[in-house]
C-alpha cells in the first residue's frame, strides 16, 4: 500500500502495479480497492499499464476530511495523477464513472476516459431516484441508522424491489457495505440530478476529451443513459458487452480497456 496527500490533507491509499502508461481506476459506491472487481482488473491491466487502484476518501485505508464536496474527490484524482508522473488515463465504473468524467472535464492531465455503466436515469424505464435522496441518507447516518441508509440505497438507487428489502440485512455483504454507509451520500452528490429521469447536463457537451462509454447487455435500463452520454460528448464511442451486468467481469472489460487505451 502507498499513500498520496490530497489538497485538503486527506491521505489517499492506493496500490500501484505494472509498467507502462498510468491508468487510474475509480470505484463505484461502497466499493474499495481490495474488492475483487477492482483488484482483479488492476492485475489484468498491469501487463500493459501502471495501474493506480485507490480507496476513495472515507473508504478502506484512505482518510476523510469534512465537509465533503465532489471537488475534493477530483482533487484526490489530481494528486494521484501527479504521483503517476503528471498525466494518466482514467477508468470508472458506476457512479465512479461519473466521478471519472467530472475529473476528466476539470483536469487536462487526464488524456483518455473510459466509463462502465454510469447509472443514469434519462427516461421512464425505471423510477427516478427520490429528490431528497441525499438528504435522507445524511439524516440516517447522522442518527446512527447506518443499516437503514444501506437499505435505502439498495432500494431507491440500485433498484432492488421493496419486497426484498427485509432480507438485505441477512446477506453476507451487508456488514461491509454498512461500514461504508457514510460514503453513500458522497456518490449521491457525484450523480447530481442524473438519476431524475431528465436529460443529462448540457454543459457536458463541452467536454471534447476522448471517451469510451461501455454498458452490459444484461442491464437494459442503463443502455439509454449510456447512449445519451455518448451522443452528448463530442468525442465519445459507445459499445455494449453482451452477457455482462453491472458487476462486469474483469476478464471481459480488461481487453476492451487495453484496446482503447493503446489505440
Amino acid at each position: 500500500m502507498k499513500q498520496v496527500t490530497s489538497a485538503d490533507g486527506t491521505m489517499i491509499a492506493f496500490d500501484r502495479a505494472g509498467q507502462g502508461p498510468p491508468v487510474i481506476l475509480v470505484a463505484g459506491a461502497t466499493a474499495k480497492r481490495a474488492d475483487p472487481g477492482n483488484s482483479d482488473l488492476a492485475e489484468r491491466l498491469a501487463g500493459r499499464f501502471t495501474t493506480y487502484n485507490y480507496d476513495r476518501r472515507g473508504r478502506g485505508d484512505s482518510t476523510d476530511t469534512q465537509p465533503y464536496t465532489v471537488e475534493r474527490e477530483v482533487e484526490d484524482i489530481a494528486a494521484l495523477t501527479a504521483e503517476a508522473g503528471g498525466t494518466a488515463y482514467i477508468y470508472g465504473i458506476s457512479s465512479g464513472a461519473v466521478l471519472a468524467l467530472e475529473a476528466a472535464r476539470r483536469l487536462p492531465t487526464l488524456t483518455k476516459l473510459a466509463m462502465y455503466e454510469p447509472p443514469f436515469i434519462v427516461d421512464d424505464s425505471r423510477p427516478p431516484r427520490p429528490r431528497d435522496y441525499v438528504e435522507q441518507l445524511d439524516t440516517m447516518v447522522t442518527e446512527g441508522r447506518r443499516g437503514d441508509a444501506v437499505v435505502y440505497f439498495m432500494t431507491a438507487a440500485v433498484g432492488i424491489p421493496a419486497e426484498f428489502a427485509a432480507g438485505l440485512r441477512e446477506q453476507p455483504f451487508f456488514p461491509a457495505v454498512e461500514a461504508l454507509a457514510h460514503t453513500i451520500a458522497y456518490d449521491g452528490r457525484v450523480m447530481g440530478d442524473t438519476m431524475d429521469g431528465g436529460p443529462l447536463p448540457a454543459e457536458w457537451a463541452g467536454f471534447a476529451g476522448s471517451t469510451l462509454v461501455v454498458d452490459g447487455g444484461n442491464t437494459p435500463w442503463i443502455n439509454a443513459g449510456a447512449v445519451a452520454l455518448a451522443g452528448l460528448l463530442p468525442n465519445a464511442r459507445h459499445i455494449t458487452l453482451g452477457g455482462q451486468d453491472h458487476n462486469v467481469d474483469p476478464d471481459v472489460i480488461a481487453p476492451v480497456l487495453i484496446d482503447y487505451f493503446t489505440a
